[in-house]
């Protein structure tokens, strides 16, 4: 995206922050020459970006845990907190994915309204046909897309849940008799971030493909 001032940066980006303002915040940034479309792919680029930022601290809290389920003496206050530093990591890495989802699907929403209108005022048909052809397949792999994108999402809360409680039972426990039985709940764990993982990586390759697409590359 176009290099920007900071107090413009900061005043277009303020407008994000209440929906209602949205429209407010695609006609400042058309008007110096950044369209939908060009926000539209830069926010599917963040959102795959969360995805892989999340699909790796996910994995690096399960190698926490396992270390921590193979505790063999030390202080176990640092065992405690280096599980509690990767929760509390994955916590921000959902919260971004969360917000990263609800950007584009803000602009998306724009942008198909745009295009539809526009659509609506051509006059050569041929062109008009074309381009409802391109704007129902954008449409299609863009609900792939997203459906991706929130289905890895909607298994990331409870598996972050399940890392909560664990961490907190170490907390109220912490002895070495309570870390070795955390191992008759490592399977559990292994299975429920690994499947998350399956799904977000599902979602990354989903947005690769559809920017693939929106940049007009060929696909792999």
């Amino acid at each position: 995206m176009r290099t920007l001032t900071l107090s413009v940066v900061l005043a277009l980006g303020a407008l994000t922050l209440v929906p209602s303002c949205s429209s407010m915040y695609f006609g400042a940034m058309e008007a110096i020459g950044v369209p939908k479309r060009e926000i539209f792919v830069d926010r599917v680029k963040e959102g795959r970006q969360a995805q892989e930022e999340a699909k790796q601290q996910f994995a690096s809290a399960l190698e926490a845990f396992k270390a921590t389920t193979k505790f063999d003496g030390g202080k176990l206050e640092k065992v405690y907190d280096k599980l509690n530093d990767e929760y509390e990591s994955c916590a921000s890495r959902v919260e971004n994915v969360q917000s990263r989802i609800k950007g584009i699907e803000s602009v998306s929403d724009a942008l198909f309204d745009e295009w539809k209108d526009e659509i609506g005022q051509m006059q050569n048909a041929d062109l008009k046909r074309r381009s409802e052809t391109s704007l129902r397949d954008t449409q299609r792999r863009y609900e792939d897309l997203i459906a991706a994108m929130k289905k890895a999402e909607s298994k990331m809360s409870p598996v972050l849940v399940s890392l909560r409680d664990h961490v907190l039972f170490l907390k109220h426990n912490l002895n070495a008799q309570a870390i070795a039985s955390l191992q008759g709940d490592l399977s559990e764990i292994e299975g429920d971030v690994g499947a998350l993982i399956g799904d977000m990586q599902k979602a990354i390759s989903e947005a690769d493909a559809f920017i693939q697409q929106l940049e007009g590359k060929p696909q792999a």
